[in-house]
């Protein structure tokens, strides 16, 4: 299937050229240009690794002293301007980039404001505590729930309700499906009444389906509960992700986003450390009530999960200058805070004062938004990167038991390989600023599963069930690039309308891939999974060829637009500028980031 897509992409790129050739044709080059802008991009701090003039500057910062600069581990003049140059510092291009009437922070808008390094690191300090810790909050507290069937495996679930191998794997499917189709609708739904109203109706529904759980009774209501997750637990939780993710770009900028996204998977990782501690603990209260001790663990850690959600309902605001409400009449922000946080926002991206947060998209945009074949090869690489190491990771537990280890001992043993992954997940994230490329910094998850993989397919029955642990513990703790990818679809969407859709489609492919992830292990295969390993190798070595295609793809792209803007002269390009009806992604002055 990914390999259909390549092919239809390069077909589209032939095409793209061939526009890109016309373009050049009708606007010939009269004298070299002057570098005064690729205007969209010009001033670019993007760590997703767009092209910018900036990248051929010499004095410019690479993206890791940037990153440093950031996060304030350099000596800076904390009285400096910290205002960032932009479309809107030129009479014209502010026109053209005005926020129009209804955007929701335009009455926040000056191009003219200006504020100084210790101003915004403030600003961005409150934002990180009252917006991006909560988001933080709010996934480990839906983390807690939707891994805690791991934890339920270590206590005899399959065997309580009488379920197999193949049992199970159709309830991981019924569930990855029902997220897989859920991701849009839930989008559209967020998009049109707003991430702050949306979300915490998620959790709350969520949790009230999970912690129902505690009353299954064989295989007929597992299956059912799944059936249900399909129509409701599923549709609802299906697109938190990329509800947060669309939610935090309000407040964020480009170079900021991507790391908080980071910081955001971490609570995941957090969320199994202490799963497995609460595990440990609730699952010894088996015998209570005569109730198995996983019932339990779905019904405390549910109602866990509910008391998050209703407390989201007063603390997510709508956007940055909606804070004030009847019950935080002051809101969370002063008025200079509003200018701040509206004016670098707009400064670092014009394209987010595109839609209102409450505007609704109709099905022109969503199908102008879907047939983006220029986002396809992230899409691709959405439904395959995860693939390798799933099946490991999901049947970790499972595999610790089988080796001997006891309930106590499995759970704790899956601590190491937890860690382990969240350290990898932000080393990838300031890796990825460092090198300044998407490719380079997610291809190492591939990179590191493939000979791991080939080491876990010459197992047999003789190996040391401490080498298995080890192996397997490695895989499972592999790096997670996914908040890189996510973030990378966001940057080359380059608008509200697509970026809305794109992080949607995005995460239906992967969820898509998590599909067939769970019907690799399979019953007659086991219990070293001979046959799924060797295609789980086959399916990483896959991977690395599509990275390199996808590489190659944005850069033949990029190479092309820059040659021919470079070659207009700056009245062209103006011109261009004023009059073009290309949009987003499409325009002659984006470049994709690879």
């Amino acid at each position: 299937m990914s390999i259909s897509i390549l092919s239809s992409l390069f077909t589209e790129l032939r095409l793209e050229i061939r526009r890109l050739d016309s373009t050049d044709n009708k606007m010939p080059s009269q004298a070299p240009a002057v570098n005064f802008s690729v205007l969209a991009n010009q001033y670019d701090h993007s760590p997703l690794g767009a092209y910018s003039p900036q990248d051929s500057d010499p004095g410019v910062k690479n993206g890791f002293s940037h990153l440093l600069s950031s996060w304030g581990r350099q000596k800076q003049d904390l009285d400096a301007i910290a205002t960032q140059p932009s479309v809107f510092d030129d009479p014209t291009t502010l026109e053209i980039y005005r926020p129009p009437p209804q955007y929701e922070n335009t009455h926040r808008f000056d191009p003219l404001a200006r504020w100084t390094w210790r101003e915004e690191k403030a600003v961005v300090r409150k934002i990180d505590f009252r917006i991006m810790l909560w988001a933080f909050v709010m996934f480990f507290a839906l983390e807690l729930d939707r891994s805690n069937i791991s934890q339920a495996n270590s206590d005899n679930f399959l065997d309580d309700l009488g379920l197999t191998t193949n049992d199970f794997n159709l309830g991981n499917i019924l569930f990855r499906l029902s997220f897989l189709t859920a991701e849009l609708p839930s989008q559209l739904i967020s998009k049109r009444v707003g991430p702050d109203v949306w979300i915490p109706c998620q959790m709350i529904l969520w949790s009230i389906v999970s912690l129902s759980q505690f009353w299954l009774t064989g295989k007929g209501t597992f299956l059912t509960c799944r059936q249900v997750t399909f129509l409701l637990l599923g549709f609802i939780q299906g697109g938190f992700i990329p509800d947060i993710v669309l939610y935090l770009s309000y407040f964020y900028t480009k170079t900021e986003l991507p790391i908080r996204l980071a910081f955001f998977w971490v609570s995941n990782y957090i969320s199994d450390i202490i799963s497995a501690f609460l595990a440990t603990g609730i699952l010894r209260l088996r015998g209570v009530a005569g109730k198995e001790g996983w019932r339990y663990l779905f019904l405390l850690e549910g109602i866990i999960t509910l008391l998050v959600g209703l407390a989201s309902i007063m603390l997510m605001p709508p956007g940055p200058t909606q804070t004030k409400t009847w019950y935080r009449p002051k809101g969370w922000f002063s008025d200079r805070d509003e200018i701040i946080m509206v004016n670098r926002v707009l400064r670092d991206d014009p394209s987010k004062s595109d839609m209102h947060n409450r505007e609704g998209l109709n099905v022109k945009m969503i199908w102008g938004a879907l047939k983006d074949w220029r986002l396809w090869p992230l899409y691709a690489l959405g439904l395959t990167h995860l693939v390798p190491v799933i099946p490991p990771q999901t049947y970790l537990t499972l595999s610790l038991r089988n080796l001997g280890f006891t309930t106590t001992q499995t759970n704790l043993l899956s601590i190491p390989s937890t860690v382990l992954g969240m350290f990898l997940l932000l080393t990838m994230a300031f890796i990825s600023e460092a090198v300044n490329s998407r490719v380079a910094a997610t291809v190492v998850l591939q990179l590191w599963a493939l000979p791991l993989l080939i080491a876990l397919y010459q197992f047999d029955e003789t190996t040391s069930q401490w080498v298995y642990f080890a192996v397997v513990t490695l895989i499972a703790g592999y790096p997670y690039v996914h908040p890189i990818q996510v973030a990378w679809a966001s940057r080359n969407s380059y608008s509200v309308r697509t970026r809305t859709i794109s992080a949607s489609v995005y995460n239906m492919f992967v969820q898509a891939g998590n599909v067939v992830a769970s019907n690799i292990y399979r019953k007659d295969d086991k219990p070293l999974y001979k046959r799924g390993n060797r295609d789980l190798i086959a399916i990483c070595a896959m991977n690395i060829v599509l990275y390199i295609g996808t590489y190659i793809f944005y850069r033949t792209i990029n190479a092309r637009r820059e040659r021919i803007w470079s070659s207009w002269t700056p009245k062209e390009q103006q011109e261009y500028l004023e009059t073009t009806k290309d949009e987003g992604n499409t325009r002659m002055d984006f470049r994709f980031a690879y």
